[in-house]
């Protein structure tokens, strides 16, 4: 099995003919994201020691990285983004030379160190540079406390180089210690790794991350926080402000833990505790083992944003356990992890309440192929992300076209058979890669079996290797959405708001609800929605959002100072892109876009500044 682990690096890509043909050769893909050259020298192990300091926004100290010698290699070559390196020495004690060559567009630098064939770890000094796209520095008024600073890390898809020189490839696995110094006693230090639960009386915590992960799935985070345990194995961190409001959004975390390894099998990662950051984070949620980093703009007080939740625990087995091997390969993460979050829910809440999220995402999906353009190579489920940042495959395209597929599956040979191949799958492949190739093998064999009635009803290669969505797309009904659907007709008869049976309705309801307004919506009937449910000044991230797009519009001005208050505290990226997109349509509302994204954006993370300049045409 140790063969999957190095496929998609060793083998080169080769020509091919149009992936979207039936029964043409499949390929296994190098990581085209990633310097390194794993076939001579392997990391396998990182040890760090660090310190931090947030008045100069770097990360200082030494690197050490093991690494195994398949070759007679005469230099260990690593992935860099904007780190300065000081010093490297061999083994601890000697000291070598190194060269950093020129940065390459999305890749940054790699880095060539001389060792000898004896050589088992390399030492480097080095520190990170203050405009690192992985690390976000929050200065005390961006923090809900108001009085301490924050960092925090991200390093998907391949920015974990530029706050550690590594072999940066998703393929690529490694256990870690690390040892962090922070600035003082109010601020603790966490990270994918086993965590502390109190402040450290030196300032200084120490980590270690036994299980083999891969580099983007190492995680920090400094700031003024608390721990509250929900259970023996699962926890909140959030800043002292938000942490009884956090715990009580995710008391079911460790009945969703139970959950999970019922359908799937066994949790290896031993504890999953979440840790709610400021709202500038750029993701609902990530997935760093043992600790989820999530976005606060998930605490709707009802629980119903927990899916979210739910999603990134699925990655504990489906993209940490089994890895997508190369950013190319990324709807092996996603597709598994959207399907898993909803059959969790379906357990939690009932089938129904899945079906509601399915619609969504479909809903989401149809949206993506309608941007994308639905004969565009980037609704491909196995992408090319050739001389490309690995951020453009972050699509629904992944998410729901790859759960779609999975669903397809399901639907062909039953539930129970496809849960019988999902765990086989998680637990024959645990702590390793897989590439498209070879999961397209697996599947032939432990599913198809040689079965064309089987092959020709699920069609794997439209979906895999094909453009848009395939006609054998699972089709979803929702009864509460078809509520939902009434009560819009109803609207849109007599437009009285205060007739509508909405007081059971959850987020999902609403936002379905935000999504179907009638075109022909006037600016009274906004008024008179507005008054009726607020939702210009709802507390309910998701819904403010739905709302806002609307408003944009509709030049809904009422809402425009809520509106720019929303850009200018929310950093998250599912937000801003669809906001900043509709303002971008009017010259208008282009202007107090550029304006408020001036103001907002030192708030942002590197990767949603990234993905709002190019919005809004700025450099």
């Amino acid at each position: 099995m140790k063969l999957f682990l190095y496929f998609s690096i060793l083998l080169g890509l080769f020509a091919c003919q149009e992936l979207s043909k039936p029964k043409q050769k499949m390929i296994t893909e190098k990581d085209i994201h990633s310097f390194a050259n794993p076939e001579k020298t392997l990391m396998n192990h990182l040890n760090l020691d660090l310190k931090v300091d947030f008045e100069k926004k770097i990360l200082s100290g030494k690197a050490t990285i093991h690494f195994e010698q398949h070759q007679n290699a005469n230099e260990l070559v690593l992935d860099t983004d904007k780190l300065v390196i000081k010093q490297i020495w061999l083994d601890g004690n000697e000291e070598t030379t190194f060269k950093l060559e020129k940065p390459v567009a999305h890749l940054g630098q790699s880095l060539h160190i001389k060792i000898k064939p004896t050589t088992k770890t390399v030492v480097i000094e080095y520190e990170t540079s203050p405009d690192s796209p992985a690390l976000q520095w929050l200065d005390p008024e961006q923090t809900a406390g108001k009085k301490y600073p924050f960092l925090f890390s991200q390093s998907q898809c391949i920015l974990a180089r530029s706050w550690i020189p590594c072999q940066d490839s998703p393929g690529i696995r490694f256990s870690y210690n690390a040892r962090i110094q922070v600035p003082n006693d109010s601020l603790m230090a966490l990270m994918s790794a086993k965590n502390p639960t109190k402040f450290s009386s030196n300032n200084t915590y120490e980590f270690e991350m036994k299980q083999k992960i891969p580099a983007y799935l190492v995680a920090l985070a400094v700031g003024n926080v608390e721990f509250s345990e929900i259970d023996a194995r699962t926890g909140i961190y959030a800043e002292p402000s938000m942490l009884e409001k956090s715990k009580k959004e995710f008391e079911e975390l460790g009945k969703m833990v139970d959950i999970a390894e019922k359908i799937y099998g066994k949790y290896e990662w031993e504890r999953y505790d979440l840790l709610v950051l400021p709202p500038s984070f750029p993701f609902g949620g990530m997935e760093n083992p043992r600790l989820t980093f999530a976005t606060p703009t998930i605490i709707a007080g009802d629980k119903s944003l927990t899916s979210l939740v739910a999603h990134e625990l699925a990655h504990s087995w489906s993209g940490n356990l089994v890895t997508n091997a190369t950013w190319n390969d990324f709807w092996l993460n996603e597709g598994f992890t959207v399907y898993f979050e909803r059959r969790i829910m379906e357990e939690l809440y009932g089938r129904d309440y899945a079906e509601m999220l399915a619609l969504l995402g479909y809903q989401d999906l149809l949206a993506d192929v309608e941007e994308i353009g639905a004969n565009s190579k980037d609704t491909k489920l196995h992408l090319d992300l050739r001389q490309r940042n690995p951020d453009e495959g972050v699509t629904e395209i992944a998410y729901e076209k790859g759960y779609f597929f999975l669903r397809r599956i399901e639907e062909v040979i039953g539930r129970e058979a496809f849960d019988k191949f999902v765990k086989n799958y998680f637990s024959t492949f645990s702590f390793q890669s897989m590439d498209t190739d070879n999961f397209v093998k697996y599947l032939e064999k432990e599913v198809i079996k040689g079965n064309e009635n089987i092959a020709k009803q699920i069609r794997m290669q439209d979906w895999i290797f094909g453009v848009g969505i395939p006609d054998n797309c699972p089709k979803v009904r929702s009864v509460l959405f078809e509520k939902v659907d009434s009560a819009i007709v109803d609207w849109k008869k007599n437009k009285k708001a205060d007739s509508l049976e909405t007081k059971s309705w959850s987020s999902h309801e609403w936002l379905h609800f935000l999504r179907h307004l009638p075109k022909e919506m006037t600016i009274e009937d906004m008024k008179i929605l507005d008054k009726a449910f607020g939702f210009t000044e709802s507390g309910n991230s998701e819904l403010q959002a739905a709302w806002y797009v609307n408003c944009i519009h509709k030049r809904y001005t009422p809402a425009y100072k809520a509106l720019e208050d929303f850009l200018m505290s929310v950093g998250r990226r599912k937000f801003l892109t669809p906001l900043y997109t509709a303002m971008s349509k009017y010259p208008d509302m282009k202007k107090m876009a550029i304006e408020t994204y001036n103001k907002a954006k030192k708030g942002y993370h590197s990767l949603a500044v990234m993905k709002t300049n190019e919005i809004l045409g700025l450099k």
